[in-house]
């Protein structure tokens, strides 16, 4: 008997470069992700926080379960640059995580470089229109 759609969460076993963004999506391994992406060593993940506006350490349980493999994470913040809430910060300080907020395109473009450079590296990067 057929069964219908199976949506499954989206994810990219592996890493890569993002190859492109905007437009409410990310272009990576000629493949197109619309919504906001967290980056891990694991792979990459669709990511929702539930407000882009006002981050929380729950958004990123998903991080700290490989806090061990990642020592800078990369915050893609939209278009314009917005601080951490001082509760992410400590959470990621006590994983032993540096967090950089910047705009989505910042984050993008530094990610690739310490990609290339196989640096222990995250990000989570919120969409752009």
């Amino acid at each position: 008997m057929a069964k219908g759609i199976v949506i499954r969460e989206a994810h990219f076993p592996g890493r890569a470069p993002i190859e492109a963004y905007g437009n409410g999506g990310f272009r990576f391994a000629d493949m197109s992700h619309r919504g906001s992406l967290l980056c891990l060593p694991s792979g990459i993940h669709g990511w929702e926080p539930a407000d882009p506006l006002a981050l929380k350490a729950s958004d990123f349980d998903k991080l700290f379960a490989e806090a061990d493999k990642v020592e800078i994470l990369l915050v893609g913040t939209g278009k314009d640059l917005r601080p951490l809430p001082a509760a992410l910060r400590a959470a990621l300080k006590e994983a032993g995580i540096s967090a950089d907020p910047m705009s989505t395109g910042a984050a993008v473009r530094t990610y690739n470089v310490l990609l290339a450079e196989n640096r222990a590296a995250a990000a989570a990067l919120i969409v752009v229109d």
